[in-house]
């Protein structure tokens, strides 16, 4: 692909392709994919140009944990319209593909969802572009590590629901389970249907992980957050997820519920391009709503913290873009590192080579940040939509 192929550019001051950075350079399209970057001054004059005369251009970001946006929750209304308002929602939030995320439930709310999903991605409308798959959060888990996830909602995993879970390989479906609630032998199964199957709200020991390992497990969901932790005697999950493996590693990065020591922590353990941000978001983010309800329970934003009756978190009010500047601003890392961790390295969690980067044959789902890492616009398959001005 190159200048023969494509039909039209965008040029931008600078431009992240999700390896390296150009500078003074534009994207080349040929109709919903990337067809290269070249140096502005190289650019044919008879190739029609979109000029950005401020910000930076990146891959749209891919959230693997979505629960809800824009004032929809979609435990609460597990439908079509709520996934393709969740994902146009979230693309205020630099957002161009997630997974719709259902917390533990009854069976017939996680099969809505499922059947949701895969009418969604079937529908034909733009907004079905961004929708990747289905992450399942629950219902397998420890009741001493549930969360907010209802007590009442948790189970054991049945040879019923591998049978549904392994219809859901086509829907790039990701899976949390706590590995010590699953019997001998229930991972192997749903990885060899083509699941991705992560460990959370879990209460398992090392052993314990390293033997759902054994059977296919390769990640963790919201690291540190929900699951044993580091003792000296017992690594317990936290340890087996920090040990070194090519495991993939998700983390919310808000302020609340990770210290920022720890991200760093979590970055130098991990293999390289493992460590992944995910948002977590509730009903609360990609509108102007702060408050809504989980399980019948009020949840309420009080000082950029999603709270209980309790004073418990209960998921978070972050889009992927304050993930981003969180781990820029006060976390320390490197910019280019923090747009990987929003984009590339989530793709390749569910196996999709086309996004998460602007190199020759990706579709093109962009974000255009500004000075201070605000979202201005995303382009979802090369079309453009603004969400602020730039400063």
């Amino acid at each position: 692909m190159g200048t023969a192929t494509a039909d039209r550019a965008i040029s931008a001051p600078r431009l992240f392709d999700g390896e390296k950075w150009h500078d003074d350079s534009a994207l080349l399209l040929a109709g919903e994919h990337v067809a290269g970057v070249l140096p502005r001054a190289s650019l044919p004059s008879t190739l029609p140009c979109e000029t950005l005369r401020k910000g930076t251009l990146a891959p749209g970001f891919v959230d693997l944990q979505a629960n809800g946006g824009g004032g929809l929750l979609f435990n609460n209304a597990p439908t079509v319209e709520t996934v393709l308002h969740m994902t146009s929602s979230h693309r205020r939030c630099g957002t161009t593909a997630l997974l719709p995320t259902l917390l533990s439930d009854t069976a017939s709310v996680m099969r809505a969802g499922a059947d949701a999903v895969r009418a969604a991605q079937a529908c034909g409308e733009a907004a079905a572009a961004g929708v990747l798959g289905l992450h399942i959060e629950g219902p397998f888990f420890a009741p001493s590590r549930r969360g907010t996830h209802r007590g009442d909602r948790l189970r054991s995993c049945s040879a019923e629901d591998i049978a549904w879970l392994s219809s859901l390989s086509d829907l790039h479906c990701l899976l949390t389970v706590a590995p010590e609630v699953m019997a001998p032998g229930q991972i192997r199964q749903l990885c060899t249907a083509g699941l991705t199957v992560f460990a959370g709200h879990s209460d398992a020991s090392y052993e314990a992980v390293q033997a759902a390992r054994g059977e296919g497990l390769n990640g963790f969901t919201h690291l540190f957050n929900a699951m044993s932790p580091l003792s000296a005697r017992e690594p317990g999950v936290t340890g087996a997820a920090l040990d070194g493996t090519p495991d993939w590693l998700g983390i919310i990065a808000d302020g609340h519920h990770v210290h920022p020591a720890s991200i760093r922590i979590a970055q130098r353990c991990a293999s390289p391009g493992r460590l992944f941000l995910v948002s977590d978001a509730m009903a609360t983010v990609g509108g102007g709503q702060h408050w809504f309800t989980l399980y019948g329970e009020r949840i309420v934003q009080r000082n950029g913290r999603l709270i209980n009756a309790e004073g418990a978190l209960a998921g978070s009010a972050i889009g992927l873009v304050d993930a981003v500047r969180y781990c820029h601003d006060v976390v320390g890392l490197a910019l280019d590192e923090c747009l990987r961790m929003a984009s590339r390295y989530p793709a390749r969690v569910v196996g999709d080579k086309t996004r998460g980067h602007l190199q020759p044959g990706a579709r093109a789902d962009m974000v255009l940040l500004g000075t201070t890492l605000e979202v201005a616009a995303t382009w979802l398959g090369g079309v453009r939509q603004d969400h602020a001005t730039l400063r």
